[in-house]
Order: C-alpha cells, then sequence, then structure tokens
C-alpha cells in the first residue's frame, strides 16, 4: 500500500476515524479553561510560603468533563501493545503474562490499604509476606540474605556494587576498577561508573561468552569486582562461571551476578552454588507482575555469606515476639549478622509491596517444580523459534542451542537495501511489538527475541510464519512494505532523529511551535 493510498483510507471518513480506531486532536488542542470533571470546594486562605517562586498566573491547564477524560485515555490506552494483547517478543526483559490471581492477592485490603508508618505490631502479616518471600528467594539462589528495598533492577545493581564497596572499605582497600563484558546489560558499567569506579571491558570470545583466561588477564588488585549477565544479553550461558569466579575471589575481588535473565535458569541453576556474591533479582520479570510502564519494579538483591554483614537496611528479623523491621543501623549492628555493617538505608522505608505480593503468589501458584518448568518453557520456546527460522534469518554464533531468547543478525538483509529499523517497523504492521533491535552491542543490527514460556505452540507458530514471510518479501524485493511500514498503525514512522535532537519537552500553540522548529533548522 502506498503512502497515497494509506492517506485515501484515513480520508474515507468524515471523523478521520477507522472503526474504533478513534482520531483526536491533543488534549491541550481540545480543552477547555476552568472545565472540571470534578466539584471541588474553595479552599480557606492561606499564608503562602512560597514567597518569590509563588505562581503569578493561573496553570493554563486543559479542562474536560468526567466523560471527555474517561474517552480519551481509553482512546490513548488502545494505541498501546501489551502483554494481554498479543506476544511481547522483546529479548532481555522477559514480557510474560501476569496471572490475574496476583493482582486480586494485592488488592486485598489487609495489603493495599497499609501504610509503611503504621505500627510494626499491626502489619505483623505484610512483615511475614515479605519474609516468606525472601525465603523462596533464598531458597531458589542458595544465597543466605536477600535486600528487598530496591526498585529495580539497576537500583538493585546499585544495591550490590554499593554493599561490595562496604566490604572492601572494611577491608581497608581502595580498590579502582570494575571488569564488565562487552556483552553485559549497558546498567551494569552505568552502575559502575556512578560509583566512582573505572569500567574496564572484557571481550568476548568467538561464541559470544566470556573465557576465564581473559578475566584473569584484567585482574589486579585494584580490581573490586566483576559484573557478569548469565545468561548472557547473547541468550547464551556462560559455561566457564565457575572458573571466573574461583579466579576473581583469588584476586580478593567480589562477583556481582545481574539476574535480570533469571527467567532462564529458575529452578535449574542456583547462582550462589556458581560463586556469586550479589545478584539482583527482577521481580517484575521473572516472577510475572507487571514490566515498564504496567507497573512498578523490584530489584531485591541476594547476597553470599561474605557481604551478608554490608546489605542495607531495613531487614526483617524473625524473634520470639514476632516479626521486626530492623530500620537503623545501629539496630542491625546489636543483632549482628545481617546488616551488622550495614552501608545504610538505599531508598524510603521497604521497597514495593504490592510487587511482593505478586511475586509471592507466582511462587507459591507454580510451587518448586512449576517454577523449573517455567525456565525449561521458556529455553524450549526460543529454540523453537531458533530451529524454525534459521534457514532464512542468521545467527551470529552459529546454530546451536540458546538458553531464554534467540539471537539474529541483520546479515539475511544483505543485499535487499532494507535496514534492521525497516524490519522491526513492518513487524508493526503485522500486529506485534517489534524485539529488541541493535542490542546487544556486540552484534551488527542485532534481532533479540525472547518469547518467555507464556506463549502456546499455536502462538509461536503464527510469530514464526509472519517472521517467514518478513523475510521473504524483503529477499524478494517488497522495499516499500518495510521502508514505509509501519502503514496501518495510528501513526506512521516516526523521526526519531530529529525528536532526538530537538525533543519538544511541553505544548505550545502551533504557531509558537513552528517557530522553535525554524529555529532549530
Amino acid at each position: 500500500m502506498s503512502t497515497t493510498d494509506h492517506a485515501r483510507l484515513r480520508n474515507l471518513t468524515f471523523t478521520g476515524n477507522r472503526g474504533l480506531e478513534m482520531e483526536e486532536p491533543l488534549l491541550f488542542e481540545t480543552g477547555r479553561i476552568g472545565v472540571s470533571g470534578v466539584d471541588l470546594d474553595e479552599p480557606d486562605e492561606v499564608e503562602s510560603r512560597l514567597g518569590a517562586l509563588a505562581r503569578a498566573e493561573p496553570l493554563q491547564l486543559a479542562g474536560f468533563s468526567e466523560p471527555e477524560a474517561m474517552r480519551h485515555y481509553v482512546r490513548l490506552s488502545q494505541k498501546n501493545f501489551a502483554i494481554d494483547l498479543g506476544l511481547y517478543p522483546l529479548g532481555s526483559c522477559t514480557m510474560k503474562h501476569n496471572p490475574r490471581l496476583n493482582e486480586k492477592l494485592a488488592r486485598l485490603p489487609g495489603f493495599a490499604d497499609i501504610h509503611p508508618l503504621q505500627p510494626q505490631s499491626t502489619v505483623q502479616g505484610a512483615l511475614g509476606l515479605i519474609e516468606e518471600m525472601c525465603r523462596w528467594l533464598r531458597e531458589l539462589t542458595a544465597m543466605p540474605v536477600v535486600a528487598f528495598s530496591p526498585k529495580a533492577g539497576a537500583h538493585g545493581e546499585m544495591c550490590g556494587m554499593m554493599a561490595i564497596k562496604a566490604a572492601l572499605d572494611a577491608r581497608g582497600e581502595t580498590r579502582s576498577i570494575v571488569l564488565v563484558p562487552e556483552s553485559a546489560h549497558g546498567t551494569n558499567p552505568a552502575t559502575a561508573a556512578l560509583l566512582g569506579y573505572k569500567v574496564e571491558t572484557i571481550p568476548a570470545r568467538e561464541d559470544g561468552t566470556v573465557a576465564a583466561e581473559t578475566v584473569r588477564e584484567h585482574l589486579s588488585s585494584d580490581v573490586a569486582a566483576l559484573m557478569l549477565t548469565n545468561p548472557n544479553t547473547c541468550g547464551l550461558f556462560e559455561r566457564d562461571i565457575v572458573e571466573i569466579a574461583d579466579a576473581v575471589h583469588q584476586a580478593g575481588a567480589y562477583f556481582y551476578c545481574d539476574g535480570a535473565n533469571f527467567n532462564a535458569i529458575l529452578g535449574k541453576v542456583r547462582p550462589g552454588d556458581l560463586g556469586v556474591d550479589a545478584m539482583h533479582i527482577n521481580l517484575h520479570k521473572t516472577f510475572s507482575t507487571p514490566h515498564g510502564g504496567g507497573g512498578p519494579g523490584s530489584g531485591p538483591v541476594v547476597f553470599s555469606k561474605a557481604l551478608a554483614p554490608f546489605v542495607p537496611v531495613p531487614v526483617v528479623e524473625v524473634g520470639e515476639d514476632g516479626l521486626k523491621l530492623l530500620e537503623k543501623r545501629s539496630q542491625t549492628a546489636e543483632q549482628g549478622g545481617q546488616g551488622a555493617q550495614s552501608f545504610g538505608r538505599l531508598t524510603a522505608f521497604h521497597g514495593q509491596f504490592g510487587t511482593f505480593v505478586r511475586a509471592l503468589s507466582y511462587m507459591m501458584s507454580c510451587g518448586g517444580e512449576g517454577l523449573r518448568q517455567v525456565s525449561e518453557d521458556a529455553v524450549l520456546s526460543a529454540n523453537y523459534l531458533r530451529v524454525c527460522l534459521s534457514d532464512l534469518m542468521s545467527l551470529p554464533f552459529g546454530d546451536k542451542p540458546c538458553m531464554h531468547e534467540v539471537l539474529f543478525d541483520d546479515s539475511f538483509l544483505d543485499g535487499t537495501g532494507l535496514s534492521t529499523l525497516d524490519f522491526a517497523k513492518a513487524m508493526i504492521d503485522e500486529g506485534y511489538h517489534p524485539m529488541t533491535v541493535y542490542f546487544p552491542l556486540v552484534v551488527h543490527g542485532a534481532m533479540l527475541i525472547e518469547p518467555t514460556e507464556s506463549e502456546s505452540k499455536a502462538s509461536l507458530d503464527l510469530f514464526i510464519a509472519t517472521l517467514r514471510d518478513l523475510v521473504m518479501a524483503a529477499q524478494n524485493g517488497d522495499k516499500e512494505r518495510f521502508t514505509q511500514a509501519p502503514r496501518l498503525a495510528p501513526r506512521r514512522r516516526l523521526d526519531e532523529t530529529l525528536a532526538a535532537r530537538s525533543p519538544v519537552l511541553r505544548w505550545m500553540p502551533p504557531e509558537a511551535a513552528q517557530g522553535v522548529a525554524q529555529a532549530a533548522e
């Protein structure tokens, strides 16, 4: 379909709507100042403490009646892709089905209506849930201590690395280097750099994994830690991991493992048995909680015995009189063991409690055998995609078994004049969110697909057939299908380069916006 044909279809109706696909202007273009869907009493006169910072004129927010506001946001929601609409093949992100049982339990009044400042005697059930969730994590990872307050994966990385830094400080050592393989998640070097460490990159060997010998060559008395993702971002298990851990420990450093891909080894491999000292667990990925814009994240960190004294507060203490949330370093120092030399508090209160409820619900629903099946099915799904697509799509490290995600590169597009981005945009017209593209950076034109365990064989077969059709269309010269994509989405392809270079972060009247655009040019 050409651009002209697309425009013609858009103009088939008086409203510009296409069935239930509604077109409407921006809020600021349709709203009316002074209109509100609720009636609010005028507040009593109060003495302002803002001084010169007080707003001189009313805030010009667009106003709507309640039905108008509801319709606007429902229409916006219909333009979003979601795991509840279809397969969400983002590699390295584990976009899996979130059972509604989890949501029901998180909404129970005894969980949803409590407040973190309540007396601890009134929230013994909530503290018990946190401790039970931590018990499951300890069992699944063979790590004796859990810090539950980090609110996401990168936050968990920060927590783990701060504990490592505290442990080195306690030894009276100042180490300045953190080793990060080139196949690691991008937050790993960012976390190390934020804490003041110099990052040294560890190259991968030809098969996409890290060699123990290469790690040894980079180890020295200046190395504080190695941050390794396993399985790595190429979807491959680091087979030298035990030897790597031994080498790191012999150098007096610590081994941080990025746990974002825990879904691939859940119930099959325990990180503590591999020599890991610290690893974050993305509850919002491995244990099904809503991910990304769908809800809050949570990144508890599991620690080895060597790092247990340095974990952040708060920690849960199980005593004869019930459960206590120890919220000060002085309290953990008194009880010894976990957090006895805590580096302090990482965040307010205790983390994302609603996510804890959902995660524990998922754990207990699956049970030990079910959690093992989760990883087995996730790995099976990825390898099914690999086998069914390997004759048409190119595998950068050869046609060999992968873990929970399969990595392709763009060499199957050679000679077509098309790019990875073109291919990804064409997937939108087929009703699929594109896979992760251009990541990991170690592979040119990377296309990383993680189907997860949520998908049926029928769902995977349709996805495979769609990709095969797109590949054959690309190789048969149907360029317009790709370069004009997406043609059928509510919005066409954006000029992403211009958007990045000249971002418009607030709405302006059309005349003012045009002036800004002209100035940018």
